[in-house]
This record gives C-alpha cells, structure tokens and sequence, in this order.
C-alpha cells in the first residue's frame, strides 16, 4: 500500500521538473554554473583579434547586398566613441570576435554555486583542443580528430560553495589550421572546462576561439589561359589575370570568340565551392577521385553533392553555387571580347581560403565555371580552379 504513491509521486516529480530528476540520477549539473572568459578585445590587440558581423556558416545569404553594407562598421566607430564618454554600457563580450593563429588562449573560468548550496568534486581540469569534426555526413572511421589536445588542473579535488574565478593560459600553441564550418565538416578550436565526480559523470562546458591564418600572396602566381571549344562549331579563348587571389580581390579577365558557328543565347559565369571530406582524401585524388577538377561539353547542370568508395575509403563531396550572374546576352560574333570583372568581397556567403587535403581528411576548392547556353538550352560548361588565400583578419 505504501509503494503505490512513492512510485506516482516520482512519476509527477519527473514530468514537472526533469531537470530535478536529473540532477537526482547525476546527470545534471548539480546547480553549477560555469562562464569561460578569453582575453582580450580588438582594442587591446588590434594586429590579432577583430569584430565578425556573423557567426562564420557554409549557408549562401539570399540577400546578395547585405555583404555589400558597412553599417556595422560605422556603428563600431560610434560606440567606441559613446563608451568613451561614458553614455553606453560596454557590450563587447556578447560580441563575435576572431583571433589571430598566434594569439596566446588564455583567459578566466568562473565556477558559481548558488546560495546554500555544494558540490563536491574530484578535481577540475581546463582543456584546449583543435578538431576536425566530421560528424555531419556520413563517414567510416572516427567521426572527429584532435590536431591539438592539451590539459590543466584548475583545482584539486574538493568542494564548491560560492563563486570562485580561476584564470588559465595556453601558450604558444601551434595554430595549424584556420576555423571552419562547412556542410559535412568543421575545424574548430575550443576550450573546454571538465568538473570530475565520484561515481558520476562529469560536468562539462565548452567556449569556441574563432581562428584564422592571414597568409601571403603565392610567389608563382601566372595568368590562366586557355582555348576551349567543339570542333568545328565553337572555339574560344578565355583569358584571367592571375590564379591565386586574396579574399577581398577582384577576378578580371576577358573572353574571345574565335569561332561561332552555333546560336549562342547567352553566357554565364558562376563561383562554385566544392568541399570533400573523408578518410584518405589525398589518396583518392590521386587516384582520380571526386575531388578532381571540371570539364568542358554540354551539360544539363551543376552537381551537387556526390558519394564515393575507394580502397574502403568513403569520401562526400559538398557543391555549392555561391554566386551566378550573367555577362553576356544575344549572339556574340567572330572576334568579339567580353570582359570579365567579379568582385570575390560582393559574394554572399563565408569565403575561405582554399584547403588542400588538410590532414589528409577534407578539401575546399573554389572554380569559375563559365557556361554557355544556346538557342535550344542546351549548356557548354568550363570550370578553371582558382586559389583564395587570407591576406587581413576578418
């Protein structure tokens, strides 16, 4: 007679509050609440830490002039200037940041109990790790790496009454990789705080460092040109400055008709991302896998997403169209040059560097793919690689 109501209460309890039941069974976090601070703002180093306007995604905007508008930028001007005379509350830690690769991590772990309340714990740990994370898509093997794993103690076992804030550092740490969060795989830095518990598991938070690398312009950096055509019926000649670009560049080149002997409507010019993920990347490209580059013909569209296996390895590829337009309309004639004048900053979404093969687990390449639609919508298509490298932060 007494179990029947010990058991309905239980079940009431639990539908009320789940956070209750569980903390009951350890899984929560027992009423502690953790705040992971980094130093630093762009004000205090302004050579190695910026403002972002977005948190950095692989989605295109729909909105193509957004990324043409500097109205954060002149808010930034004006709210450092209110905080200087003192109008205005500083905001900057709700705000998105990114760090240079050689920046030092370090900062303040705040750990809070509330009023009356304690926690008793087997010691606490900092932690610092760089990952590729390749859990959205479907891979064999390991869903993620660690590049970097390193550990603290933070305090030894004991217990927890009030608030205590306890600073870390993680210094001259080798930055290899620039952050990135793509369709099927990421790279990410963060820190991450570990509260460990006597027969229970422990209690976690994590803080993400936003990283990127500016590098320098290649050494070898030649024109592309290239003659492409079908016999007897069309042959051009395309023609683009340089191959390897900064992200805030601008591609110019022309285009020249050598023969025209089909009834061209018109022409277009698209950037097109292409990433590919999976174990033994690199040995799959060598052998011709689908990280290759683009061919020429007629075609009925742009490929977007692919599986492979080869020698067990399982490799996708991600395609995205990150900007179309068009730069020719109506029949063009023998010897006309159309110019080419595409502004990489004017592209609404997240550019990034090129990656090659990075750790053997992922590639991002970006292509220029010129097509060339004629009377009967039928598509002559030509994708040329092209190289994007950092030159400042943000």
């Amino acid at each position: 007679c007494l179990i029947a109501p010990i058991v309905t209460i239980v079940i009431v309890n639990r539908l009320e509050n789940k956070d209750k039941i569980m903390s009951f069974f350890g899984l929560g976090s027992g009423g502690l609440q953790i705040k992971i601070t980094v130093n630093g703002t762009p004000d205090s180093h302004p050579n190695d830490i910026v403002y972002l306007r977005h948190r950095p995604s692989w989605k295109v905007r729909k909105n193509v002039f957004t990324v043409l508008k500097n109205h954060d930028n002149n808010n930034n001007a004006q709210l450092i200037q209110q905080q200087q005379r003192g109008i205005v509350p500083n905001k900057n830690n709700n705000r998105i940041m990114v760090y240079s690769c050689d920046h030092d991590t370090e900062g303040s772990i705040t750990l809070t109990m509330g009023h009356g309340k304690k926690l008793d714990h087997m010691g606490i740990q900092v932690k610092f790790f760089g990952r590729i994370d390749m859990e959205g898509g479907v891979h064999e093997g390991r869903p993620h790496y660690d590049f970097i794993s390193l550990s603290k103690e933070l305090l030894p076992p004991g217990s927890l009454y009030d608030t205590r804030t306890v600073p870390f550092n993680f210094r001259g740490v080798e930055k290899l990789h620039e952050t990135y969060h793509g369709r099927n795989v990421s790279v990410k830095y963060f820190v991450q705080v570990e509260v460990k518990r006597q027969w229970l598991p422990p209690i976690t938070a994590e803080h993400e460092v936003l990283v990127q690398i500016p590098g320098v312009e290649p050494s070898v950096n030649e024109p592309i040109k290239m003659e492409v055509g079908i016999e007897d019926c069309l042959h051009i000649e395309f023609e683009y400055e340089k191959r390897c670009y900064h992200l805030h560049d601008v591609i110019c080149g022309q285009i020249n008709f050598l023969l025209v002997r089909i009834k061209i409507k018109h022409m277009e010019l698209a950037v097109i991302r292409r990433e590919t993920s999976g174990e033994g990347l690199a040995q799959s490209a060598a052998m011709g896998g689908p990280n290759g580059g683009g061919g020429g013909g007629a075609g009925g569209g742009t490929h977007t997403t692919g599986n492979s296996s080869k020698a067990g390895q399982n490799i996708v590829t991600e395609t995205q169209t990150l900007l179309k337009y068009e730069i020719m309309d109506g029949a063009p004639v023998k010897g006309e040059l159309i110019p080419v004048r595409l502004y990489l900053k004017g592209i609404p979404a997240d550019v990034t560097p090129t990656y090659h093969a990075e750790n053997n687990r992922f590639s991002v390449r970006y292509f220029l793919n010129l097509v060339l639609v004629d009377e009967e919508d039928r598509r002559y298509f030509k994708q040329q690689e092209i190289i994007l490298w950092r030159k400042n932060l943000g």
